[in-house]
């Protein structure tokens, strides 16, 4: 599935930075964000960094599914006042920004991600999950075909269906 670029790189940056090491440094975090195709502005301070750990552990619910996502989004898009404008910078054509250009980049990412996450939800809620392998946790956006995907990786998806298969036919 293909979701619109307004909601879509800011949702993956949303499961980016909840499955961010929760040690991640600011400059971890800095990287992270050049990686996702963000542009921050700058370095991140250290209090910038906890800022986007913390605010990263507010974003996991919604992939979760673990409160009501839609009072939680509400709360998240009201905490960051975004106030969507058109932009055009960088030979970009003429894109939403939720943020002003100005403001510092952990204010920004917060905005960014908040509206991402708002968007992708509307549209389809149950492509954002959690990882259903017991131990994992990954949070990701099912963008296949077909919507049912149940695991962050091919990888952990084989490693619970081979131990599945271990406790039927024990050696």
């Amino acid at each position: 599935m293909h979701f619109n670029p307004y909601g879509g790189a800011a949702a993956q940056l949303a499961a980016a930075l909840v499955n961010a090491h929760p040690d991640s440094t600011a400059d971890d975090l800095l990287t992270l964000l050049h990686d996702q195709g963000y542009r921050p502005v700058g370095a991140l301070t250290t209090h910038e960094a906890d800022g986007l750990k913390a605010w990263a552990r507010r974003l996991e619910p919604v992939f979760a599914a673990t409160t009501d996502r839609v009072g939680h989004l509400n709360t998240l898009l009201a905490e960051t006042a975004a106030r969507p404008y058109l932009s055009t910078h960088d030979g970009r054509p003429p894109h939403l920004h939720f943020a002003p250009a100005t403001a510092p980049t952990a204010d920004r990412v917060r905005a960014f991600t908040a509206a991402g996450l708002a968007h992708v939800f509307c549209e389809a809620p149950d492509r954002l999950g959690r990882c259903a392998r017991p131990g994992c946790g990954t949070v990701y956006i099912d963008t296949s075909r077909n919507g049912r995907r149940r695991y962050c990786t091919t990888r952990c998806a084989n490693r619970l269906q081979v131990a599945r298969h271990r406790e039927r036919h024990p050696a």
